[in-house]
């Protein structure tokens, strides 16, 4: 599929001011900050007025008050990716990249985004959400092993530990609980692991190509996500036929079934035995780091980092656009 949005005649003046939001107070700061770097590059190689704001250090309502017309949401985590910041821009008449309050909210919350996902019929990994290390061991003893235990609403495998005995269950609570008091325990999927961005909004949104993540000894954790060279990432993915054609509907299916808009990206394993594919979750700002994968799968499609971040900037807009500011 094409990613269905494309870059020519925008009249990049007519974007007016932008803020490119960065960094902020989530346990991805970090990350956030190399994502808004690169994509303030990127707009400003292409003409537009674009400049770094952090809402850490800065006060959201410097963004009226010096004449903001658009942001492009390069935040990730809390108070970022979790319809916070989406309300107050809401608020403050200002459109912004990604999806809308109540989708960024569904999304950051794993277990919410799985209840959905079910009730729609979208395969996902069986769950059970704990509140003590007990618990975990319950779960451990209904779900089997290996299991995933993680907080609800992190990103980045932030608080996330792979259990193979009843005995780790304990310390894998206590890493996620520190992260969430809302954690939960997930059903491992032994195969693939593949990634699968979305561009577009309603009968726009177009799925872009499947991406197929080897991580070392299969452990894709923060290190290997933005710090090393040691992953490889297959695009194509080299799957078999049909397969991702397959991901590929069911991931747009997940976005829709969200109400997402602008972009997002969905994460997928496939059961090495029945190559049935589960939903894991969906990034409603996806990274644009060096090593971040939504630029390499668009790169696939012949789009540029630089038309990329130009064409969801274009797409910026608010939940209720008619009202405008108050």
């Amino acid at each position: 599929m094409n990613a269905g949005v494309k870059t020519v005649n925008i009249d990049v003046k007519a974007l007016g001011q932008v803020a490119v939001l960065m960094g902020g107070r989530s346990a991805e700061r970090e990350v956030s900050l190399m994502s808004g770097t690169g994509v303030l590059a990127a707009l400003r190689s292409k003409g537009v007025d674009a400049h770094a704001f952090d809402p850490a250090e800065r006060d959201l309502g410097d963004l009226k008050r010096e004449g903001f017309a658009r942001c492009f949401i390069a935040l990730h985590g809390r108070f970022g990716e979790d319809g916070t910041v989406q309300g107050a821009l809401e608020l403050l008449g200002i459109p912004y990249t990604g999806p809308g309050v109540m989708a960024s909210a569904v999304a950051m919350d794993k277990l919410m985004t799985k209840r959905i996902w079910l009730a729609e019929g979208l395969s996902t990994p069986a769950w059970r959400q704990v509140h003590s290390a007990e618990e975990a061991r319950a779960a451990f003893a209904a779900l089997g092993s290996p299991m995933i235990v993680k907080p609800v609403r992190e990103g980045s495998t932030i608080g996330l530990s792979k259990v193979l005995t009843l005995e780790a269950c304990e310390t894998a609570y206590a890493l996620a609980s520190g992260q969430d008091p809302m954690v939960m325990c997930e059903q491992f999927i032994a195969g693939d692991e593949v990634t699968c961005p979305v561009l577009g909004t309603g009968s726009t949104a177009r799925a872009l190509p499947v991406i197929r993540i080897v991580a070392p000894d299969g452990n894709y954790d923060y290190q290997h996500k933005y710090f090393t060279d040691d992953t490889k990432y297959l695009v194509p993915a080299g799957l078999p036929e049909g397969e991702e054609a397959a991901i590929q509907a069911l991931v747009l299916k997940a976005y829709l079934t969200l109400d997402c808009r602008g972009w997002a990206r969905a994460d997928v394993m496939i059961d090495a035995a029945t190559r049935k594919p589960y939903l894991l979750e969906i990034n409603t700002s996806p990274g644009m780091t060096g090593h971040s994968l939504v630029p390499m799968s668009a790169r696939a499609t012949g789009l540029s980092y630089e038309d990329l971040c130009l064409s969801v900037l274009a797409g910026a807009s608010l939940d209720n656009p008619a009202q405008g500011p108050g």
